[in-house]
This record gives structure tokens, sequence and C-alpha cells, in this order.
């Protein structure tokens, strides 16, 4: 069998798995900003993580996965070139809303749970809330200003990225080239060293003065809050330790949020943050980037009110690699909801009892195991179909795939024939006309048909019995 390998960030290649303790696998993935519905992109992203944590355990791992949500500090500059600019994204939500941060947080939060719900990504085994772990953002500041790291403005406390050497590192960026525009933005500190120092802590006072959400401190009299990527190593550092071995996330996050986590936590804890660093690309809409002026920031409720089930997006991401952009478009979700309605009818029409198949299951395992190749992993199921071992043997090897997969292939609902539509009838009707005439062939058909319509057929001693798929 093959070895587990990921495409690393850091060092741009696929390198073979080596966890840091044996079986034990630590994992931290950057969550939302919840002051917002998450969009079908950001979707993506979290059914990214779900595939690593089911992929990890399905191969023998013990995981201890992490997932946070933003619920403060996250300004509107970052990931736009300027790590310090803008005003916080929890106090836009709630002078947007009138409401207050906590209660943005509260209710967004929700809705992103309930939506991964649908969408089958499980629960991880930690959801830290950054506002939950202020006092650990403060002593890994403390910390780094000990140790020469850091330094105090009137306006924040800034990490010293000439500090640190290897500041690039994640992003293979040339640090001469983006001296002269780097961060520059609404939030200006003349007392800022470099143009890339970013934020650490910043203080109830300048263009924050008026913030929402802050917190008395060891560094000043003033009140303050935490920069946003300061969020994320101290949560890891406290429930995880000094060094993981997966660090998951968007590719926006690799230039800025990223490689300010890996220059702050590595200068704090003279250790390696993470062993392996691994990006999701993003997903179009109609060829485009996602707009909310354009009407294509599309949410699962969109999704659901289009008349489709979160897990037909699922299935429409499984098609795709997590490295490799993917476009969205109705045409397309229609068509991956039609294919999991047929794979669904097929597989419900085999017996259960069977034996899972190794050999199969091996060939579906050495697809995840390169760098989670779902698509790969998809095709397998239509060789075990295809395949010469009995049926109740290929129900049994797809449901173990199903672990990995999360499409509820087991899944449809019993229906009282006199529920069905009309044109659903007639065609029951010509089945069991074929049947009597032992037109097997047009019986096949005709089954087919009503499959590609949403229902199963199944043949029992007391006549046609039919269930609806559950998408």
């Amino acid at each position: 069998m093959k070895e587990l390998q990921l495409f690393n960030t850091l060092g741009r290649e696929k390198q073979a798995f080596k966890p840091l303790n044996k079986q034990n696998v630590t994992v931290y993935h950057c969550g939302p900003t919840v002051y917002w519905t998450q969009h079908i992109g950001n979707m993506r992203a979290a059914f990214f993580g779900d595939i690593v944590n089911r992929s990890l355990r399905q191969l023998g791992y013990k995981v201890t996965f992490v997932r946070n949500y933003t619920d403060v500090g996250h300004l509107s500059g970052d990931n736009e070139g300027d790590a310090d600019s803008g005003i916080d994204r929890m106090e836009k939500a709630a002078k947007r809303e009138m409401k207050t941060p906590e209660e943005i947080a509260a209710f967004y939060k929700n809705q992103f749970d309930t939506d991964l719900e649908k969408l089958q990504v499980i629960t991880p085994d930690h959801r830290p809330a950054a506002t939950d772990y202020i006092d650990a953002m403060i002593h890994l500041t403390t910390d780094l200003l000990q140790k020469g790291f850091a330094y105090q403005t009137d306006l924040a406390i800034y990490f010293d990225t000439s500090k640190k050497d290897d500041y690039y590192k994640l992003s293979g960026q040339n640090k001469d080239m983006l001296q002269s525009g780097h961060g520059h933005g609404n939030v200006s500190d003349e007392k800022k060293k470099n143009s890339s120092d970013f934020a650490l802590w910043f203080f109830k006072s300048g263009s924050h003065e008026h913030a929402l959400q802050t917190w008395s401190n060891p560094f000043s009299s003033v009140d303050g809050f935490p920069g946003w990527h300061i969020e994320c190593s101290a949560m890891i550092k406290d429930i995880l330790g000094d060094s993981i071995d997966i660090h998951l996330g968007g590719i926006e996050h690799i230039t800025i949020h990223h490689t300010n986590e890996i220059a702050q936590s590595e200068s704090a804890n003279n250790k390696s943050l993470a062993n392996y660093w691994l990006h999701n690309e993003h997903l179009d809409v109609n060829g485009g980037k996602m707009s909310k002026s354009d009407g294509t920031s599309f949410s699962i409720s969109d999704v659901e009110d289009a008349g489709f089930d979160a897990i037909d997006l699922r299935y429409f991401f499984l098609q795709a690699h997590y490295r490799s952009k993917q476009n969205f478009t109705w045409d397309a979700l229609q068509a991956s909801a039609t294919a999991l309605e047929r794979l669904k009818s097929k597989i419900k029409l085999l017996p259960q009892g069977g034996t899972i198949n190794e050999v199969q299951v091996n060939n579906f395992l050495d697809c995840i195991k390169d760098d989670f190749n779902t698509a790969g992993a998809l095709a397998v199921i239509s060789d075990v179909l295809k395949s010469d071992i009995s049926d109740a043997d290929k129900r049994a090897t797809i449901m173990e795939f199903n672990k990995v997969l999360g499409l509820n292939l087991h899944e449809s609902k019993d229906v009282n024939v006199s529920e069905v539509p009309e044109d659903i009838k007639d065609l029951l009707q010509q089945r069991k006309e074929a049947r009597e005439v032992k037109n097997w062939q047009l019986t096949d058909d005709l089954r087919d048909q009503i499959a590609s319509l949403g229902y199963i057929v199944l043949d029992t001693a007391d006549g046609q019995k039919i269930e609806k798929l559950d998408n």
C-alpha cells in the first residue's frame, strides 16, 4: 500500500506524512469570522477540512481536530495586503444589524454549525472562540515582548518582522520586492518600525478609540483587543501544544495570516509551528469571483431554496481536487444531484450482509493517500459496481468508502404509491406489466427511468415497493 502523501505549501511539493507522535495526529483549521452568513466557498473550505479529518481517521490515526471561530480582531484590511488596516469585522456587523458583537457571533456561529451539519461535516474535537482565549493571547504577546520580538507604541504592540530571518518562508515571496508597498492602509502609526510589522495587540486609541470589544491588559492602562493573527497561535498552543502536524486554511491565508502565525509562534516557542501546511483553492461562480454585489455569494440556504440538498453540494465538491479552482454553476450542481441520485438508486438495489472487499478498499485509500484525491476516490465506486464481486460485497465496500465521502449513500425514504406523482405511477404500472410478460430489458429500463426521477423500485414478494431518495 502507498504511504500518505501531502502537498506541503512549506516546500511546495508532495511529502510523505510522518506524524509527530506515531498514530496521534494534531490538526488545526482556520475557521470563519462569524460576522456574516458563510458562502459556499467557505463551505468548500470546511468540507476540505472534513475530508482531511475523515481520511486520517479512516487510515487509523487518532486525530485531534480543532477549528476556531474568530469573533474579534479581524480587521477589514486583513488578507488584502494590509494586516492592520480597517475596522473590526465584528463591529461592522454589529453596527449593520444594531446588535452587540456577542449577539452577532452567537447567531452566525449557530448558522455556520447548522449549515455544516447539513453538509455532513463531522463536528471538530474543539471549536474554540477567540474571545475565550484573551488571556492566552496576552500571555503570548508578553512572551514576545520579553524575548525582544515585539515592541510597543501608543497605538499597538507589533511583531518586529526584521527579527525573523525566514519570515517569508511559507509564501516564498521576495522581501526586497515587497518592502516598498507592504502595509499601507487607513491605520497609520509613525512609530511602526517596518512596513511588514503586524499588530499583536491594539489599544483603544487612534482609529480604534471607539472599539466595542476591549479588555484590560498588562501593557497599558488603556484597554485593547488582540490582532487577528495572535488568536490562532494562542489557541493552537493552548489546545494542541507548541508544534502540530497539520495546519489547514485557504490560499488567501498564505501571504499574511499564516505567515504571521508562523513568525510569532516560532519566535515565542523556538519550535516549528506545523510540519505540514495544506491550502485549499477558491471556488468561482459562473467563471468569476464570488461577489455579494453581483448576487453570486450563494449560501447553503440559497442551495436549498433552489431545490437542492446540501449533500448535492458535497458531491459537487468531491469531484475536484482541493488545490484546484472549482467553478460553481447551477447546471453543474444539477448534474451532481442527478449523478448522486443515480448512485444511490444503484446502491439501494444491492443486498445487505456482504463483506468488505480489501482490494477495492485499498484502491480507494490509495487515491485518498495521494493528497486527498477525492475525484479519483469517487471513480473507484464505479469500478466496484462494475466488478465481479458479489452484489452484497459491493454494497459493504461502498459503505466503507462512505465513511470518508460522507454522502449518506444508505439513505432513502419509504413512500406510499398513492403519494407519488402521476407520471411515476404510470411508469410503475408499465413496469408491472413488463414484468408480467417477462420483458426484463424494459423492466430494467423503466426502473432506471424512475430512479432518474428520484425514486427507487424494489421487487418484493408483495409486489413493487417504492422509496424516495433523500436528495
